[in-house]
């Protein structure tokens, strides 16, 4: 049964670039400073927690989220500031760990980081990786990472890494260290490992109806307790559009969904989508998208039938405006947040 009273709500951005009223697109400079008031807007809204992708390609403003995370914590005072993700599997665990020390204190505790291999692999060969290492170089790093937030000295030996020899990195936390998500597209392995390590799952929910994502669930708690590891609440992702008016929020989905799929799918041989396929996803599969009844009742059946502990809607996809953005995050935070818990305390 869901517990209402510690469920959490977020919003993620992958940082795709805004575009202006006149159709224009906005600078990724521009487009940064619009996430930060969004960020900023999320949290007087009581939003939980509000995450920035990383990506290094030209349709997306946000290479170094923690900057962007840094500045927000800088005009917000209670949600929690993730990143959604970080591709450890290119970065450096020393600095990753480093990064978010930093964003910790800066923030009070409110720093969260969400480790990924990479569904964008533009950053591979941007720092010298090569993917057929893909599986091999984030094991090797999250091995190196879980024993760098022990946040005591560290004699390391990789392939993949540097090698340290009673090394201790800077600065220590002052709260209760770095709260660590992994994020996974639909792997079991990834789920056995993150189990393994005692993090926390968030599943990245993208395509389909979340029905399919239940048996990851089982896996995942059969794993904690054979690695006999605290059962973590899971966490989801998925995108969505909010509007005052459903026909208004379907439409504008519609435009900047099916744009931004289309031109990820160029490169991953998927095939455009059609009318039929959003209509599907957006009825009874992975796009929550409508007026705030609407997506407040799909939301709250992904909830209750997953037993989540989390759910984080992917908004701004495309180019939408900063008025749109900016009236969706509103309806999450006063009409469909409020729904949700309504229909769940109902339900339970």
């Amino acid at each position: 049964m869901v517990d209402v009273d510690k469920l959490q709500f977020g919003l993620e951005t992958f940082g795709d670039i805004v575009s202006a009223e006149d159709g224009e697109l906005l600078t990724a400079g521009q487009s940064i400073r619009q996430i930060v008031k969004e960020g900023q807007l999320a949290d007087k809204l009581g939003v939980d927690v509000f995450g920035v992708g990383e990506h290094h390609r030209p349709d997306y403003s946000v290479s170094s989220p923690e900057i962007v995370l840094g500045s927000i914590a800088s005009v917000t005072e209670h949600i929690k500031l993730a990143t959604a993700v970080t591709v450890l599997s290119s970065d450096d665990p020393v600095r990753v760990y480093e990064r978010f020390a930093t964003l910790e204190g800066l923030s009070e505790g409110r720093a969260q980081v969400m480790l990924g291999r990479g569904s964008f692999t533009e950053s591979f060969p941007l720092f010298g990786y090569d993917l057929t290492d893909y599986d091999d170089l984030f094991n090797e790093k999250l091995e190196m990472y879980s024993q760098l937030i022990k946040e005591k000295p560290i004699t390391w030996h990789g392939k993949f890494t540097q090698s340290l020899k009673d090394q201790d990195v800077y600065p220590k936390t002052d709260y209760n260290g770095i709260e660590t998500y992994i994020g996974i597209g639909g792997s079991p392995e990834s789920i056995i490992r993150t189990a393994k390590y005692g993090y926390k799952v968030i599943l990245a929910i993208i395509g389909g109806q979340a029905d399919r994502f239940v048996p990851y669930l089982n896996l995942y708690k059969k794993a904690a307790e054979k690695y006999n590891m605290p059962l973590q609440p899971v966490a989801v992702h998925s995108h969505g559009f909010i509007a005052d008016d459903e026909d208004e929020a379907v439409e504008v989905a519609w435009k900047n969904i099916k744009a931004n799929f289309d031109r990820i799918g160029l490169t991953r041989g998927w095939a455009p989508m059609s009318r039929e396929q959003f209509d599907g996803e957006t009825k009874v599969g992975s796009f929550y998208v409508g007026n705030p009844e609407h997506v407040a009742q799909r939301m709250a059946r992904t909830i209750n039938l997953m037993n989540l502990g989390r759910f984080d809607l992917v908004y701004g996809a495309g180019n939408q405006t900063a008025a749109q953005r900016e009236r969706m995050i509103e309806l999450y935070g006063t009409k469909v947040i409020p729904r949700v818990k309504e229909i769940l305390s109902e339900e339970g």
